[in-house]
């Protein structure tokens, strides 16, 4: 029995790049025999084991045969005569088929570091267009390495596009989806998920709402890019260089989706395109099954962005119910999300990558006002029970009205 270090990590140390997790492929093994020396047993697929001290992963060497369509459709053999050199050859890309030897020797049967060193993205042979993850994992790649200069290879990106025309894209489950997209959001440039997807034509299979916002004008006086689909990859950017909360970062995506649905004969303006960019972002989370966290913000942001950018002609009532609506005494930090998703909004723009926000700065003070209402004296001291709702949204109401007073805004 033999183990070699392989996959990310040593893909990884090579370009000099935090090692956050190591896994390790054993040749010459038996799932008997890996349990006999205190291995636990965790794959569901196929045999992979947790170390009894290091708690790593050791798969069994593997080699697997296509029989059915999407991620599921596949045999799997892990027969103890499966070769190191045979279970490189299933990988998705070159720089993932390096593997490395106890004593550091690096088997690099497939040139991995020669792409390595030309920053390209390569598939390993034709076997990758059986899995459609793959289109997913090189958007994902692309995003965590473009920074560094890489690139996908031309006949990965041809691969790719015959894929997605034979609709093994349509193949992916909702959770895969997500999963990537979620490891993009999280990466250095998460606009390089989805340009690449758009690049071999997976993106309006994948993500219909967001494709359908390029080619979707914009009035050039507010947004002198114009396309809609080409200012929410904008306002990602800036989202990326402004948090690293994923939360942020999609909502981001998701801001403007409403834009894809206005009425032919209205654009380029966009009136009303709030609240269809909520539903059609709710719409979008329940079918990627996005966690509830996530999808309330992105939910909230595309619902209520414009109201962030107008605050100083909003009248208290509209204010009071911006702020009940998104739950500032509550949920604080989910307000201060909210604020940077309308920051990048702003932000987002041709010629307005540097612009000053004071929007955020003033509704965060009317937040601070608004916490400060004591809720609970006000509901103590309402004789009728029934008319306490309305007792507080009185006092909130004038507060408002008052605060806005003093900052010059009535």
């Amino acid at each position: 029995m033999k183990h070699y270090l392989v996959g990310g990590a040593v893909r990884d140390e090579l370009l000099g790049l935090p090692v956050l997790d190591r896994d390790w492929v054993v040749v010459g093994s038996t799932p008997e025999a890996m349990l006999a020396k205190g291995f636990k047993s965790v794959g569901k697929d196929f045999p992979v084991f947790l170390h009894p001290d290091t708690h790593e992963e050791y798969a069994l060497a593997r080699v697997e045969r296509k029989t059915g369509p999407g991620y599921h459709g596949f045999e799997f053999n892990t027969d103890s005569s499966v070769t190191l050199e045979e279970d490189l050859s299933r990988r998705d890309l070159t720089i993932n088929a390096i593997a490395k030897t106890k004593d550091g020797e690096l088997i690099d049967p497939y040139n991995g570091r020669n792409d390595l060193d030309k920053k390209v993205l390569r598939h390993v042979s034709d076997a990758f267009t059986e899995d459609p993850v793959r289109i997913l994992r090189v958007a994902r790649f692309m995003a965590r390495l473009v920074h560094l200069g890489f690139s996908v290879a031309s006949d990965t990106m041809m691969l790719m596009e015959s894929m997605v025309r034979d609709g093994e894209a349509d193949n992916l489950v909702a959770e895969r989806v997500w999963q990537e997209m979620q490891a993009a959001l999280g990466a250095k440039t998460p606009r390089a998920f989805f340009t690449t997807l758009m690049d071999c034509s997976a993106q309006a299979r994948i993500l219909p709402e967001l494709d359908a916002l390029f080619g979707v004008p914009q009035k050039a006086k507010w947004h002198p890019e114009i396309d809609s689909g080409i200012h929410t990859l904008m306002v990602l950017e800036q989202s990326a260089t402004m948090s690293s909360s994923v939360d942020v970062r999609f909502a981001a995506l998701c801001h403007d989706l409403g834009k894809a649905s206005t009425p032919k004969d209205i654009l380029p303006s966009h009136h009303g395109h709030e609240k269809r960019g909520a539903d059609i972002s709710k719409t979008l989370c329940s079918r990627l099954r996005v966690p509830k966290k996530t999808t309330e913000l992105a939910v909230l942001s595309a619902r209520y962005h414009t109201h962030c950018h107008r605050i100083r002609d909003l009248n208290a009532s509209t204010l009071v119910k911006l702020l009940q609506s998104l739950d500032v005494v509550r949920k604080p930090e989910r307000f201060e999300h909210f604020l940077l998703v309308c920051e990048a909004d702003a932000r987002g723009r041709l010629g307005y990558e540097k612009t000053m926000y004071p929007q955020a700065v003033l509704l965060r003070e009317a937040a601070a006002v608004f916490r400060e209402i004591d809720t609970a004296t006000i509901a103590k001291n309402t004789e009728n029970k029934a008319h306490i709702a309305d007792e507080i949204t009185q006092v909130r109401v004038a507060t408002m009205k008052r605060w806005r007073s003093d900052k010059g805004l009535s």
